[in-house]
Formats: C-alpha cells, structure tokens, sequence
C-alpha cells in the first residue's frame, strides 16, 4: 500500500488540471473560530510520513467497506456458498472494482463540496424526487436494522445463554447511546477497532478442509452453465447485498463531516491546494475497504462452501442458522468465532445504517446533521437515528420474520441502487456541484458500468421475485 510522500517540486498538478502553489508558498488562513455546536478537533499534518499519520486519514472508506459485511450479509454469503458451492466466489472480484468506483464518487461528492449525497440531490433536483429516495432508503434501512438485530440477538443467545430478547434489547440499546453521546472523533475509532472483527471469518475458512485449487478455479472462471433460475437470483442478491445504497449515503457524508471536525479543512471547491492529497487519501481508503469487504465475503462464502455444501446442508436462510450448523461440521471453535463475528460486525454495521438514514433525512429536510455536533443541537438528526433504530429492534418483537424483513430490504435497496448510481454520477458531472473537480474518465467509465449493471441486476431481481 502507498501513501502520499512529501513533493519538493516548484508546483504540483491537481486531479482537477490546475496548478497549485507549493506547499512551502501556499500562505495558511488563518483557523476557523471554533463553533460552539460542533467538538473540532485539529487535523493531523496535510502530507502524513508515518503510518500512525496515514492510518490517521483512514475511515470512511475502511468502516463503510467492513459494515457492508453485515449479518443480513453473512447470511446471504452464507446462503450462496451452502447452496452453490465455489460457484460465487468470482462474484468477489467481480464487484470490486464496481464497488472501488462507486464508493469513491461518492466519497468525492462529498469532500468536494462539504455535503452528503441527500443535500446534493436536493440542490439539483425536485423535491419530489429527493423525498422518495430518502424514503426508500429509510424504510429499507429500517428492515435492514431488523434483521441485522435479530441475528446479533440469537447469536448472543446461542453463545452466552439466557433470553435472545434481552440480548437484542441490550444492543440496540447501546447501539443507539454510543451514536449520541460518544462524540463522532472517538466513536470512529472504536468503529475501525470492530473492523479487526472480521478476521474471525478469515481464520474459520482455515480451520476446515479446502480444496484451494478448485477454489481458486471457481474465482477465477465464472460457471456459465449454472447461470439460470436459483443461482442468477443469488447472483443478483450477492450484487445486490454488496453494492447498497445506504453505503453511499454513508461514505459521503462521512467525508462531509470530517471537513466539519478538522480545522484546517476545507470542501475542496473552496480549497483546491488540498485536492491531490484528500483525493489520494480517499483512494486510498476506499480500495482498502473495498478490498476488505470483498475479501470477507469471499471467506464466508468459502466456508459455507466447505462445510455446509459439502456435507448437503443447502437450507441456510440466516446468519444465526450458519453458525449453529458449522458446529458438528467444523468443531466449536470455528462455530464460536462465526457466531461472535455476527455480534461485532452487527455492533458495527448498525451505526452505519441508522447513520446514513438519519444523514439522508436530515440533509433531505436542511436539518442541522452531524455525529460531531451536540445531540441539544441536532436534535432532530439524533431523533431519526434513534427511531429508526428502535423501529428496527421493535420488528423483533412483533414477531416479524427476519428473512421478510430482508426480503423488504433486498426489494427496496433493488430498486434504489441503480436510480441513485445514476443520479449521482449525472451530478458528478456538473461543474455547479463539483466546480473543477468532476470525474476523471476511468471513473466515469466505471461508474456508469456499474450502473448499468446494477440496473440489469434490479430487473433480474424484481422478475424472479415475481415468479
């Protein structure tokens, strides 16, 4: 991996093609007072040298790539690997550079101008249209919170005893007082801390039996002739399940809010100078949760594929139900690390959605919006993040069946992809919103690919569900 090293040349040339004074000409303004609704803090030095400075700079990217492993996508890795072998695993390297493309445009949306992708919609499009996506990313969100709950409480339950409920109740909880009360430049770092939590599926795939040649075949040479009926619609929810819009709306603001909390900071539509070492570090960062969430689903799948395909257990439907089966296959330790992976990764990914809903919405209605900003002050922010939260968790009590709830999901986030890929990458076009820093061409390429193909895979989708 590389980082960004010190030029000493007389001037350096931006992504954008314009010219920027060196740094040693460059006269700083001076700091922003500090606003008695936000906790700044300074930002680390513009051209970091030492990996604690880089590691400084990665988040966004790293937490919004680990949290798409959530459980409602383990259990659908699970499902594809117990139920179609190593027939899935080129689906990893097939998504990410999709993923790469798309979360770094929406992680450059909001670095350059300073908001979320919901402001931005909102900017340059009807308000009709920026209400219903939020909308469908609220109720989708909502599902998603559901089922991603209701697996950290059963798992819980299956590997500490007691009451599934009041393990579900307990997270939640927690879940919702960290976001408020723990302000955002500490909760960040827990979050990246919970990243090393996915490890657990890497060491499980390594304590069963493998045959890595015909794994390593499968990744590389897509089986055309399995591509009907059951194995297209999971190829469509894997694509589905790792390509979600809640993700974007997460990214992007994130990337808004860390110009909020570091002084020297600026949208770089107002501070070009910074452009080629944020642009850099947003590379960076995305490839390298990109790369992270790939690789853990690539790992589940591999499992799945090695225990319970193997051995004939085809009827997986949730993350809870792929832990219990591993035990007689793969010995409690292996069950007990993937029982526990779905704990943390859910304690991590249920920040994000309920995050990136309350993002959405906020930004929709110009709310005040912000993990940094005081709960008296952003009140009605934390309120949607709090609902949302508690709306999900309430699922659970009513008795609302968890693959329902992710089947709601799956739906909504189906049709909402495409339609948002879209409009953000029309937006990103836009001298208006992205002043000179719109899109070099291989991420316009890569973005409208993606694009298209999550569009063919919405459509694939909503046939098969239909049948």
């Amino acid at each position: 991996m590389f980082f960004p090293r010190r030029v000493h040349t007389s001037f350096q040339t931006g992504e954008s093609g314009l010219a920027t004074a060196p740094k040693s000409a460059i006269i700083k303004p001076p700091k922003n007072k500090i606003e008695p609704q936000a906790r700044r803090i300074t930002t680390p030095a513009q051209d970091p040298d030492s990996f604690a400075e880089n590691l400084a700079w990665v988040g966004p990217g790293l937490v919004t790539g680990a949290s798409d492993d959530d459980p409602s996508g383990i259990a659908t890795y699970s499902q594809a690997g117990a139920q179609f072998g190593f027939g899935t695993l080129w689906l990893t390297l097939f998504s990410y550079p999709l993923m790469c493309a798309i979360q770094e445009i929406s992680a450059r949306i909001g670095r350059v101008t300073g908001v979320g992708i919901a402001a931005n919609i909102r900017k340059a499009y009807p308000r009709t249209v920026v209400y219903a996506i939020v909308a469908m990313l609220l109720g989708s969100s909502i599902f998603n919170l559901g089922a991603d709950l209701g697996a950290m409480g059963e798992s819980a339950h299956m590997l500490l005893g007691g009451p599934a409920w009041i393990h579900l109740l307990v997270m939640g909880l927690i879940s919702i007082l960290l976001q408020i009360f723990v302000p955002y430049t500490r909760y960040v770092k827990y979050l990246k801390f919970l990243v090393l939590s996915l490890m657990a599926y890497v060491v499980t795939a390594f304590l069963v039996h493998l045959d890595w040649p015909a794994a390593l075949r499968a990744t590389l040479v897509p089986p055309i002739k399995m591509f009907h009926g059951n194995y297209l619609t999971m190829v469509v929810a894997v694509l589905g399940t790792t390509i979600s819009p809640y993700l974007f709306f997460w990214q992007a603001s994130q990337e808004a809010e860390e110009i909020q909390v570091r002084t020297e900071d600026k949208p770089l539509k107002h501070a070009p100078a910074q452009a080629p070492n944020q642009l850099r570090r947003i590379r960076i960062d995305t490839y390298a949760g990109m790369a992270v969430s790939n690789a853990v689903a690539f790992f589940i799948m591999l499992t799945a594929a090695a225990t319970l395909h193997a051995h004939g257990d085809t009827a997986i439907q949730t993350a809870s139900q792929a832990a219990s089966a591993l035990e007689p296959l793969a010995g409690r330790f292996a069950y007990a690390l993937f029982a526990t992976g779905i704990i943390v990764t859910g304690l991590l990914a249920v920040p994000v959605l309920a995050g990136a809903a309350a993002y959405a919405v906020g930004e929709a209605m110009h709310w005040r919006v912000g993990l940094e900003v005081k709960p008296a002050r952003a009140t009605k922010f934390y309120l949607t993040l709090g609902v949302a939260t508690l709306v999900g968790l309430a699922l659970n009590f009513v008795h609302f069946d968890p693959i329902r709830s992710l089947f709601i999901a799956a739906v909504i986030n189906g049709l909402l992809a495409a339609p948002v890929m879209a409009l953000m990458m029309l937006m990103t076009r836009s001298r208006k919103i992205m002043g000179e820093f719109t899109l070099p061409l291989y991420l316009q390429v890569a973005g409208w690919f993606g694009t298209i193909a999550m569009f063919g895979a919405s459509l694939a989708f909503l046939i098969a569900s239909l049948k």
